[in-house]
């Protein structure tokens, strides 16, 4: 996929030190057309999940910010240091809703195999992404953690070179079944299934697929 940077106009000539300069403000003036900090609308036609809201936030996964987001029933995406990046952005796009609880936006999940369309809407754009494999991450495992938050899935450290999707939700009831009934203190299951795409194509929202 080809990336896009914007293009300066070169000035042709110096200002004068008499002129007046166009503003004085020492005010940043901010982004707001980030990609990680706008809502977006999750489809996935396999699960029959549909324009779910994913509310960014600040943080990590599953932290108490994000699991907030979650008990409202909608899906949250951390973003910053801990955090992934925005929709469509070289990196990994963090995505995680409950599975049981607020309406169980994700209660599908586990069973989304590889080759699944997911699509992500955000400003006026359609990311569609592949699922190509599935992993399950360990809240009682920082390496597992790290795998999971990872810039490229699975590889802390590694440099991204394309757009991925991280899709994670609880484990619950395998847990359970398993005889595990640990929690934290946001009552997580030790277990999360993640889902993981690639970025294979992008769209204007208005334009047919």
């Amino acid at each position: 996929m080809t990336s896009m940077t914007s293009s300066v106009p070169s000035a042709t000539s110096a200002p004068s030190a008499a002129a007046t300069p166009a503003s004085t403000s020492s005010q940043p003036t901010p982004d707001r057309t980030d990609p990680r900090t706008e809502t977006a609308q999750l489809t996935i036609p396999a699960i029959g999940v549909k324009n779910l809201q994913v509310v960014p936030y600040e943080g990590t996964t599953d932290d108490a910010p994000g699991t907030r987001i979650q008990d409202r029933g909608l899906a949250a995406s951390p973003y910053g240091e801990q955090g992934g990046v925005g929709p469509g952005e070289v990196g990994n796009y963090l995505v995680t809703a409950h599975r049981l609880s607020a309406g169980g936006p994700l209660r599908l999940l586990p069973e989304l195999e590889e080759g699944a369309r997911v699509q992500v809407t955000a400003g006026g754009t359609v990311y569609e992404y592949v699922i190509t494999e599935s992993r399950k991450t360990s809240f009682r495992s920082a390496d597992s953690l790290a795998e999971q938050r990872a810039e490229v899935p699975g590889h802390p450290g590694r440099q991204p070179s394309e757009a991925m999707i991280t899709l994670s939700t609880c484990l619950t009831p395998e847990d359970n079944a398993a005889g595990n009934f640990w929690r934290d203190d946001r009552g997580n299951p030790e277990h999360r299934a993640d889902k993981i795409g690639v970025l294979v194509s992008s769209r204007t929202a208005s334009s047919s697929p």
